[in-house]
């Protein structure tokens, strides 16, 4: 039997569709005839793309997850050369940085790994035919007069990364620490001595996270203490408070920094310069100098799906508020051999499937053509959803980002290079605040528009406000005390494209002490109106596209906020019925008796109305850009 080199290219129909090449040396019998090629481990689940490692020239496949869902192994490697195991990235919710003032930065989201190599990485996975749920966990929320809460914790399988510690508020001896979790939350700065919360909490080995810092002396400057990060400890104030630096990984293909620390707050009777984010999403904290031109003297939020922790607001309060924590993310890889069909393009997450060649863009980056026989693309263009509307009175749910698609966009190579700009989602209200609006998402002269604010009335305001317009509109509000309809969703499809981006929102309804807020418009459907009192107008329904080689469904509205009923609200029997979200990731609206829901992040999701009784809204969703063309 003798043995050369040979290239096998073969087209792997199984479960997930991808097409997988193969350089092997094959063996060739009596006859000629090769040996079949190589089979690798066959997963589902996530966002996919397989990327070769320009070093040992290693291709990988890589699921990424930024919202919950399942890895699921339908088949083990059959070729010894391939492994039956896998290497993981599970990034925990970041913690929101502290209120009022003076406030602790939000710690990181909980960074675990076991990619060989990493400084930080853990012990091998092996993995069996069986489904692996996944946890992506929602950065926390924030507010003007509490500590920042916790970011929520992400799991795969038997990995557990820990939620950040929400950063200490300007309040009172009790709530001046900062918060434990992946890493600590940064200590507000009130009594003096004030401690910062404890990372790594609870302990794994290598360690998730670091210290928040602490704030040790109220002197001039009355800095909080930066949240911690993934690999440094959150500055101490009182003078200016960096958070933590977070951690850089190239698990997908692309090297990116995930789960720094938010960056402390000051006070804007001694005003200084903001405290940075730690590297890897972390929220800018304010230090009271210049006003943020969306959040004031707020903290700025952490990055979505990075793990980032909120930044600390800035003194006085009560009208300023932590920023909310980044979302988590989930990353699963292994290797399936050598890819030799190379794309014509560079950028974002790469993968194969029906024949076509799929570039996922979840955070903006840059389309590079490097075949000049590409003059042609197909596109799916989403925005960033908007922002429910906050506590306070009864508010709107965010609307979806902008859905834009087509076929057959004429590209050229000459010069080839166009920059995509993902929008990020709307930051969720604050309390007796609209929503933010969503941010446009950009491909060549493609723009979609971010989904409007959802509206919120205020703390005893009599005027109901409109929903916020934009890709698809935001809902409006309601207030409790007149009885009938309240004020109308933002219009949608704004501005203008043919086909329409997007559908207006919904109309509020105005109860006595249980007024409910409209739904926020989405791409397949107008946002829902109020039905009554105590019951949230629906999110509108997204649009399914199969883009990306599976059909999925994006940019759905977020549902509004329902009232409280008198006379005993908080207990039981009270509350009413949240809006539901509307299918593509909008955010379920607060139900009265818990918070609204964020929207699911690279969907364009609007995010959740919040309600009475300092009930939070939800956050929009980061949107997304996909490009294929054929292979």
């Amino acid at each position: 039997m003798g043995a050369r080199s040979s290239k096998i290219t073969s087209q792997n129909n199984r479960s997930d569709g991808h097409l997988l090449e193969y350089f092997r040396n094959t063996f060739v019998r009596g006859g000629g005839a090769a040996l079949p090629p190589p089979s690798a481990l066959v997963a589902t689940g996530g966002v996919i793309s397989d990327y070769t490692d320009p070093g040992p020239g290693t291709v990988y496949r890589a699921h990424v997850f930024t919202s919950t869902g399942t890895f699921n192994v339908t088949a083990l490697a059959t070729n010894p050369a391939l492994p039956n195991s896998v290497e993981y990235l599970v990034v925990a919710g970041g913690g929101a940085g502290g209120g009022g003032g003076q406030a602790g930065g939000g710690g990181a989201g909980g960074f675990r790994t076991n990619v060989s190599g990493h400084p930080l990485a853990g012990s091998a996975f092996p993995v069996s035919v069986q489904p692996y749920p996944v946890q992506v966990g929602g950065g926390g929320s924030p507010s003007s007069t509490v500590p920042g809460r916790k970011g929520s914790d992400s799991v795969f399988g038997s990995i557990t990364s820990t939620g950040g510690g929400g950063g200490g508020a300007f309040v009172g001896s009790t709530t001046d620490n900062g918060g434990d979790g992946g890493s600590g939350g940064g200590a507000g700065n009130n009594s003096g001595n004030d401690l910062g919360g404890t990372g790594n909490s609870p302990p794994y080995s290598p360690e998730q996270g670091k210290n928040g810092g602490n704030a040790p002396g109220y002197t001039s400057n009355y800095f909080g203490g930066g949240g911690g990060g993934a690999t440094g400890s959150g500055s101490n104030g009182p003078g200016i408070a960096p958070g933590g630096a977070g951690s850089s990984i190239s698990i997908t293909g692309i090297t990116t920094h995930y789960a720094g620390g938010g960056g402390g707050g000051g006070n804007q009777s001694f005003p200084a310069s903001d405290s940075s984010g730690g590297d890897g999403g972390g929220g800018a904290g304010s230090g009271g100098t210049t006003p943020h031109p969306v959040y004031g003297f707020g903290g700025v939020p952490g990055t979505y799906s990075t793990g980032g922790g909120g930044g600390g607001s800035a003194y006085p309060m009560p009208s300023t508020s932590g920023g909310n924590g980044g979302s988590g993310i989930v990353v699963v890889r292994y290797q399936i051999g050598q890819l030799t069909a190379a794309a014509k393009a560079t950028g974002g997450l790469i993968s194969y499937s029906g024949g076509k060649t799929i570039h996922q863009f979840l955070s903006s980056g840059t389309f590079t053509i490097t075949n000049p026989n590409l003059t042609s693309v197909d596109y799916l263009v989403v925005a960033g959803g908007g922002g429910g509307g906050g506590a306070g009175y009864y508010s709107g749910g965010g609307g979806a980002g902008g859905f834009r698609t087509s076929t057959g966009f004429p590209v050229s190579s000459s010069p080839g290079v166009y920059p995509i700009q993902v929008g990020a989602g709307g930051a969720a209200g604050a309390v007796n605040a609209n929503g933010a609006k969503g941010s446009d998402s950009v491909f060549s002269t493609i723009t979609s528009t971010g989904g409007g604010y959802g509206a919120t009335s205020g703390a005893g305001t009599a005027s109901p406000q409109s929903g916020g317009p934009g890709g698809s509109g935001g809902g409006g509000s309601a207030t409790g005390t007149t009885t009938g309809p309240g004020a109308t969703g933002g219009a949608g499809n704004t501005p203008p494209t043919s086909p329409s981006q997007g559908n207006p929102g919904g109309t509020a309804y105005n109860a006595p002490n249980a007024g409910s807020g409209g739904g926020g418009g989405g791409a397949g459907a107008t946002g829902g109106n109020a039905p009554g009192p105590n019951a949230g107008g629906a999110g509108g329904n997204g649009t399914a596209s199969s883009i990306s080689g599976a059909s999925v469904t994006y940019a759905g509205g977020g549902g509004g906020g329902a009232g409280i009923s008198a006379p005993n609200p908080y207990g039981p029997g009270g509350g009413g019925t949240g809006g539901t979200g509307g299918t593509g990731g909008g955010g379920n609206g607060s139900p009265g008796t818990s918070p609204a829901q964020n929207a699911s992040e690279n969907l364009g999701g609007g995010g959740g109305g919040g309600s009475d009784g300092n009930l939070p809204a939800g956050k929009g969703g980061s949107g997304i850009v996909i490009i294929a063309y054929p292979s």
